[in-house]
């Protein structure tokens, strides 16, 4: 079943992650460069280098997996009012392998499936638990 599946880690290319309110997304992390880019707590744009292992990436590509990320929609957008604009957080989530690129649109505020919001939200937390322990592993070689 994993040789047919529609996206094959032997295909993995990078992982593309933003978030932030809906009109910037300046939180950024992308796989190929390693570039992470993030707003602190006093607001001022952090960049940094985060290494991604393969161990890593294959993790996060199971647990896409086993949540049904192939099968969300592109586009799980919320309230697009002016009076929403600031209140709810946008995700964009991208898998990229050789032959097929696969990218979600996940606003906080999207109106849905419970269970496809839950899937998101987990996939989401996933993500960033992993941003957090990369950048931990590498602040400890430090």
């Amino acid at each position: 079943m994993i040789k047919n599946a529609p996206y094959r880690f032997v295909d993995f290319q990078s992982l593309n992650f933003q978030y932030g309110h809906k009109d910037s997304l300046v939180n950024k992390y992308d796989s190929h460069t390693g570039m992470f880019q993030y707003l602190d707590k006093r607001d001022s744009l952090i960049s940094e280098h985060l290494h991604f292992t393969k161990d890593d990436l294959l993790y996060l590509h199971r647990k896409a997996a086993d949540l049904g990320f192939w099968d969300f929609p592109s586009n799980e957008i919320g309230d697009t009012t002016a009076a929403a604009k600031g209140k709810a957080v946008r995700y964009i989530i991208e898998f990229k392998y050789k032959e097929k690129t696969k990218r979600v649109i996940f606003d906080s505020d999207y109106f849905g499936n419970p269970k496809l919001i839950d899937a998101n939200q987990r996939l989401i937390a996933e993500i960033q638990q992993r941003i957090t322990a990369v950048e931990a592993r590498g602040k400890s070689k430090k």
